[in-house]
């Protein structure tokens, strides 16, 4: 491969003649494949049980495995499509990893798109709590709300902000924050080479101008008491160490913690600062001639001083009559919403999270779970919810099995004969699941099942 050479000879002089030719060599060889199962629909330990595919485990990261990309393609499968697992790489699962997130938190993942991060956030959210996940692009931010609602997430608001306009917003709001900045991508030249091409053009100097205002923008939106993870794709000390050293500088309330270690990280390197602090020792490099994944860096920050009280906000405290067409849907599911939080926009029914400020004026792509809509005289439930569900929490399901044709037939979009499957009521909504794990909505008639299968989501016929 052709690096560029002002890397070539920056690389050398940060790892020294020897270490930069085993890290050379490491382009011979392939790139890592991984896959992380979504825990907030299967344990770790079932998914292994159910999984379809030959899987070695990522040794640090819990829920993390290595696939066979050259052979295999999960995304094909049925089980992408319940949300059952992410495809990402090994090292970029490090970062939502390594941030403690528990249940009934707020949570914001400042630079969200694709999603990787937000889903495992979420995940470990469950249903409590909040998790923010923005991304300056509105494209990209499309792409995010799908991956987070096919992963089941429900308790989200979805942003397409500059990190600066979000701060006016949530001062001092949030208990974590994750920041998996923009950078030069230097750690995933391997994996993707058009990276190199595009580091001669925008390089280290213009992206640690970014990440200098993101991160201060984002210290500002954390509670005291409060952790925060700050993470890259690069190697340079530009966008690693000394945006770290700039935020304790400016921030001297903040601290740098402890990883969770594992062997293969390698230490900051402090003397890569200006000036030089110690306690960038506690920050973490990943090497992909180190270990199997590609190039990383994370550091965690703690803030300084004790939780403040709790903002009681003036939204989502009145109780709302549920309207008559939801309710009469509603007796079909036991999981039942607090009618405080619903909201209803138009024809759209939304189920808010708890303690939102005022967002006139945010940009936002969704704002907690879309329940559906009311059509006339009636509901008609939406793909998010039918994620957000699981199997036991409706009365009326149709579950086939991985190896059924169709289940992939559903997923194009196709009306299905499942009078094998049906007895008793042959009529109204059916979750449609495959192994007991939900992948969307249908309409019984008889032994006929009309797909409402999201159009956007379908599969293209081969």
């Amino acid at each position: 491969m052709n690096l560029p050479a002002a890397f070539e000879i920056k690389m050398k002089s940060l790892l020294g003649e020897e270490e930069y030719e085993e890290y050379l060599a490491c382009f011979e060889e392939s790139r890592h494949y991984g896959l992380r199962v979504n825990n907030g629909k299967i344990s770790t330990s079932d998914f292994r049980d159910i999984s379809p595919f030959s899987l070695t485990p990522v040794p640090w990261v819990p829920n993390g495995f290595y696939y066979d990309g050259e052979h295999l393609s999960p995304a094909k499968h049925p089980y992408y499509a319940a949300g059952l697992y992410y495809l990402q790489e090994p090292s970029a699962m490090t970062p939502a990893s390594r941030l403690p997130v528990f249940p009934g938190e707020r949570i914001l993942d400042v630079c969200a798109a694709p999603g990787g991060k937000a889903t495992e956030l979420a995940a470990r959210l469950g249903r409590e709590g909040l998790l923010v996940a923005n991304d300056i692009s509105s494209s990209r931010a499309k792409g995010l709300l799908k991956n987070l609602e096919l992963a089941g997430a429900g308790n989200i608001l979805v942003t397409s902000e500059e990190p600066g306009r979000l701060s006016g917003y949530f001062p001092e709001y949030f208990d974590k924050i994750l920041i998996d900045a923009p950078c030069s991508g230097e750690g995933m030249f391997r994996k993707e080479p058009r990276m190199a091409r595009a580091w001669e053009e925008h390089g280290p100097e213009y992206f640690s101008r970014l990440q200098r205002s993101i991160v201060l923008q984002a210290a500002s939106m954390l509670r005291p008491g409060g952790m925060m993870l700050y993470s890259t794709c690069t190697f340079s000390p530009e966008e690693n160490e000394q945006i770290i050293a700039y935020l304790l500088k400016e921030r001297p309330d903040f601290t740098v913690e402890e990883i969770t270690p594992y062997g293969g990280f390698r230490p900051g390197r402090p003397e890569w600062a200006q000036p030089a602090l110690p306690e960038l020792a506690r920050t973490v490099r990943i090497f992909p001639h180190c270990m199997k994944g590609e190039g990383h860096f994370l550091a965690l920050l703690s803030r300084k001083g004790e939780k403040p009280e709790e903002k009681h906000f003036l939204s989502g405290q009145k109780k709302n009559p549920v309207p008559e067409e939801l309710a009469l849907f509603l007796k079909d599911v036991s999981w039942k919403p607090d009618s405080s939080r619903l909201r209803i926009y138009g024809e759209r029914v939304y189920y808010m999270p708890e303690g939102l400020p005022d967002l006139r004026g945010v940009r936002f792509l969704r704002s907690g779970l879309l329940l559906g809509e009311l059509k006339k005289k009636r509901f008609e439930p939406s793909q998010a919810f039918a994620m957000f569900l699981r199997k036991e929490e409706y009365a009326r399901i149709l579950d086939f099995s991985a190896g059924d044709a169709r289940v992939g037939r559903y997923l194009k979009g196709e009306t299905l004969e499942v009078d094998d499957m049906v007895s008793g009521e042959k009529k109204g909504w059916q979750l449609v699941c495959v192994d007991g794990y939900p992948l969307g909505w249908g309409k019984l008639s008889g032994g006929t099942l009309k797909n409402k299968y999201l159009p956007g989501w379908r599969n293209q016929p081969a």
